[in-house]
């Protein structure tokens, strides 16, 4: 799959008029959690619920980083997910949960998020 980038506004999830613009985020289908920018997170007040998780690396590398909740607004959709607290030298990345969350899913061809069709239901 090519690689592309998506705009998006993260907001704070328990004051929503709290929130800030994040112009670039890496589309990974492979990386399971949404990261961004601590400094960001920070401004906006989400809080660091859960600290030292462990994530692998795509080099193998192995860190810890802390998650946070926050609201994701992309285009004309958004989700509540759990947002990771991205350090310097981190990318910063819209990953699978907030896709599915999102409910969009990839058109690599054309380097962009479509929205997918009805939610299923019993």
């Amino acid at each position: 799959m090519g690689t592309f980038h998506v705009g998006c506004r993260i907001a704070n999830a328990a004051e929503r008029r709290k929130g800030v613009e994040v112009p670039k985020l890496l589309v990974d289908t492979g990386c399971e959690y949404t990261w961004i920018p601590t400094p960001l997170l920070e401004s906006i007040g989400i809080k660091r619920e859960k600290r030292d998780l462990l994530f692998v690396m795509a080099s193998g590398q192995q860190i810890t980083r802390s998650v946070g909740f926050a609201i994701i607004h992309v285009a004309d959709t958004f989700t509540v997910d759990e947002v990771v607290f991205a350090e310097p030298g981190d990318i910063a990345i819209l990953g699978a949960r907030s896709l599915a969350g999102l409910h969009v899913t990839v058109d690599s061809r054309r380097k962009r998020l479509v929205v997918l069709g009805p939610l299923l239901a019993a």
